[in-house]
């Protein structure tokens, strides 16, 4: 049986993962070793942080629409028990946007959400 000679894909495996480590600090982006767990360990913290990207947007929507149902006199938690009893089917990033762009707008939803209670 003939012998598989790996010379080509090792090197490419290894431009792989230090491309993946340009810019990391010292042999982090120089070394393949160092360099492997590094990008090891970057891929799981861009894992994980796309899930928590969608949790800080939704603290910071939550907020948003918070702060704006205050000034119109009521709370976060009232605003949208009143939505959901009226029917209106509005998500928190849109709801949020009209808290900080359009306070009319959403003037107008809390006395909606107000009246359906």
């Amino acid at each position: 049986m003939a012998r598989i000679k790996r010379s080509v894909n090792a090197l490419k495996k290894r431009r792989k993962v230090l491309k993946l480590a340009k810019g990391y600090f010292g042999a982090k982006s120089k070394l393949y070793r160092a360099a492997s767990q590094q990008v090891m360990k970057s891929l799981a913290y861009a894992y994980v942080g796309r899930k928590l990207k969608k949790r800080e947007y939704r603290k910071l929507w939550i907020t948003r629409i918070n702060a704006g149902a205050r000034i119109c006199g009521t709370s976060y938690s009232r605003l949208m028990n009143g939505l959901k009893v009226a029917g209106i089917d509005i998500n928190r990033k849109v709801l949020s946007d009209l808290a900080i762009t359009d306070m009319n707008s959403f003037r107008e939803l809390v006395d909606v959400a107000k009246a359906a209670k």
